[in-house]
């Protein structure tokens, strides 16, 4: 049975028996993921070839995942990209495969984004080989799902050093040396839906994303006077190989993850790099403070109360508007 509930003083609460004719769910397309076929993802690079011709972009977490899609896709425009994580030998397989396949040099640098010190070093590196980068994209992140009460001060400051301080580091770092220089710049933060609204089973790592969101505006407003600008995406759930390994091991949750989506599918590392790369471009530049949520319509599909009526089928409204009618009183 399907329970539908009206909280009104005056409108009792309605039990429906659930419609089960596969034709009607077809025809009227509430079968789950079917509406994915009006909205395909193209995957192209959106953005005219040599859009980022002479620019150099520091991609942080660009090795795997989000972050090797986002600079596969500047490197492709004509960007000299540098990548950056603690995983030297992963960067330096990527950047030769992205090189071969765009023949733009990508420069693999260690570093560690939790260590200041680290952090240092490797913009000193990153002067020395490219130059101060035009855009930086801090894409590095860890995460997994965890009951609150059972996660260590460890587990915590693990997540919130490489989100919140690794961003804090890099994002300081460099832009002390861009002003030094007089040398503007784009940075985008890849945050989360749940970085505005909370979560549970994830908190170390909402409470860290909402704290680069709150960095990222508010240097928005101060640092506009040096030729910088900040921006953030709320991605929602894209499938990459790292994140689900952590956050739906089993695979159990996809199935539901796709119900909730109003585009009936999850996002591919694709459209993200599109995305960012309209953000970091020229085309952009009036935009900083900006947070795009890109996320099918995940977040106001969890967010409204009354969403899952969606579930009521042609015939079960029939008999609810019936019943509305009858009701007496205000």
């Amino acid at each position: 049975t399907c329970q539908v509930h009206f909280e009104s003083s005056n409108w009792k609460s309605l039990s429906i028996k659930r419609l089960t004719d596969s034709r009607l769910h077809g025809s009227t397309g509430l079968r789950s993921g079917s509406q994915a076929n009006f909205f395909p993802p193209l995957e192209d690079a959106m953005l005219p070839s040599g859009s980022f011709n002479n620019r150099m972009a520091l991609i942080t977490g660009g090795g795997t995942g989000l972050g090797r899609a986002m600079t596969a896709t500047l490197s492709q425009l004509g960007a000299q990209c540098i990548i950056a994580s603690r995983k030297l030998d992963v960067l330096q397989r990527t950047a030769e495969e992205i090189s071969s396949q765009t023949g733009n040099k990508v420069h693999a640098v260690q570093c560690d984004v939790r260590d200041p010190q680290a952090v240092s070093q490797c913009v000193d590196q990153i002067e020395a080989l490219t130059g101060l980068p035009d855009v930086i994209i801090n894409n590095a992140a860890g995460n997994f799902v965890c009951p609150s009460e059972r996660l260590s001060p460890n587990a915590w400051k693990t997540i919130t050093d490489i989100v919140l301080n690794g961003t804090a580091f890099v994002t300081l770092e460099l832009g002390k040396r861009l002003i030094q220089n007089q040398k503007g710049a784009s940075f985008l933060a890849i945050t989360t839906i749940y970085a505005e609204s909370g979560s549970g089973f994830v908190v170390p790592s909402a409470s860290a994303k909402a704290g680069v969101e709150a960095l990222y505006k508010s240097l928005a407003a101060e640092w506009g006077r040096y030729g910088h600008r900040f921006n953030i995406i709320q991605p929602g759930p894209i499938r990459t190989k790292g994140a689900f390994s952590r956050l739906d091991p089993t695979g159990a949750f996809e199935k539901a993850m796709i119900d909730r989506i109003p585009t009936g599918r999850l996002g591919t590392p694709a459209e993200i790099a599109n995305l960012a790369a309209y953000v970091s471009s020229n085309y952009a530049s009036w935009m900083s403070g900006a947070v795009i949520r890109f996320d099918g319509g995940e977040y106001v599909s969890l967010a409204g109360e009354f969403n899952e009526l969606r579930s009521v089928t042609p015939d079960q409204w029939k008999l609810l508007e019936a019943m509305i009618r009858k009701t007496k009183g205000s």
